[in-house]
């Protein structure tokens, strides 16, 4: 059986890091952590479960941190996590299988990590990040921020989800800060760092900046094809900001020049159709996001609610609007199994009950 590391990087966790730490100690083979300058308990607490606590003088720069203590890994392979994820108890048996029937030939193990739950603990939004690497390939980090490895060789999807649950919120402006830095000092922006500048820079409502560096963005060759469709969505939110509706249903059909439509894209060109009370060609765009594929393995953001609930329950609302009642109710009917305790589904089963009669 293969050995196993993991490899974390930590600063003022102890609320937290006993939570991940408890079942992880009892699936991998050895714990590396890595204190960027804690000023609570949280080495107190990592050295419970390992002797191999290391310190390192922060300097803005997450991959020069993760792979300091990389580096310390002797496992067979090496696994990351943050201080703030969970696996589950089932996941925690996924994780023991793989490892007990994993051949040594894989080079990367690629893991669905959760990131966004709605109310119902239903995941909202996932992709899949490399989580597990073969350390005699000598994989390392890269990037100042968003930091990532970049999967090679023998590459296998497991079903293991981690999933990040912040009970805290984190630095707003660090990342923004971290690219301010990177930009001031002539330091190379490769595609990635200008697509995730941007995101940053929308975040903080910085929109005609953030607008010029997404199209950029778009314009480097090198650029991943996800996250071009991602910046077409971005900037479409960041043109709506500005009330410039042209330009935001502009970017979003020029994403479908790039690869087949996306749902979430589908649905944001439904909602601003709907916003101009255009409820059949609306109707239109959520019926094609709920046909549209579920590409989940390209590694890109992926929105479960956009493949479903989203149009489907925007398509009930269009079709009732333009006096397709029955067809409506079908949808409702699909929503109501979905999510049968949202607020929407709720007020949408008395109206056609009360107005319809339909049950």
């Amino acid at each position: 059986m293969i050995s196993i590391g993991l490899c974390m990087i930590v600063k003022n966790e102890e609320a937290v890091l006993r939570r991940i730490l408890t079942p992880m100690s009892k699936l991998v083979d050895k714990i590396y952590i890595c204190d960027t300058g804690s000023v609570d308990k949280t080495k107190e607490i990592a050295r419970e479960f390992t002797d191999e606590v290391y310190d390192f003088l922060w300097s803005d720069d997450f991959s020069a941190a993760r792979n300091f203590i990389t580096e310390k890994a002797d496992t067979d392979y090496w696994m990351w996590l943050d201080a703030d994820d969970v696996i589950t108890s089932e996941n925690q048996e996924k994780l023991l299988r793989l490892k007990e029937s994993m051949d040594s030939d894989t080079d990367v193990v690629m893991m669905d990590y959760a990131v966004g739950f709605d109310e119902w603990e239903h995941v909202t939004f996932s992709y899949y990040r490399e989580r597990i690497m073969k350390t005699s390939r000598n994989f390392r980090w890269q990037g100042r921020v968003h930091e990532t490895v970049v999967p090679a060789g023998n590459i296998l999807y497991s079903d293991v989800v981690i999933e990040h649950r912040k009970i805290k919120a984190g630095e707003s402006f660090r990342n923004l800060h971290i690219y301010e830095q990177m930009i001031d000092s002539g330091e190379k922006m490769e595609p990635r760092h200008f697509f995730y500048y941007g995101r940053e820079l929308f975040y903080h409502k910085q929109y005609e900046y953030a607008i010029l560096i997404l199209k950029k963005f778009l314009e480097e060759p090198d650029g991943w094809i996800e996250n071009k469709l991602n910046s077409c969505l971005v900037l479409s939110c960041c043109y709506q900001a500005m009330g410039e509706n042209a330009a935001a249903f502009d970017i979003l059909f020029y994403s479908f020049t790039m690869d087949v439509p996306r749902a979430e894209i589908c649905c944001e060109i439904g909602r601003l159709f709907m916003e101009k009370r255009e409820y059949v060609t609306a109707a239109y765009w959520y019926q094609q996001a709920l046909l549209a594929p579920r590409k989940k393995k390209n590694g890109g953001f992926y929105i479960a609610d956009s493949h479903d609930f989203i149009p489907a329950i925007q398509m009930c609302v269009c079709l009732d609007k333009a006096g397709r009642h029955r067809e409506a109710f079908e949808f409702h009917k699909k929503v109501r199994v979905l999510k049968p305790l949202h607020q929407a589904v709720i007020g949408n089963e008395k109206y056609f009950r009360d107005v319809w009669g339909m049950e």
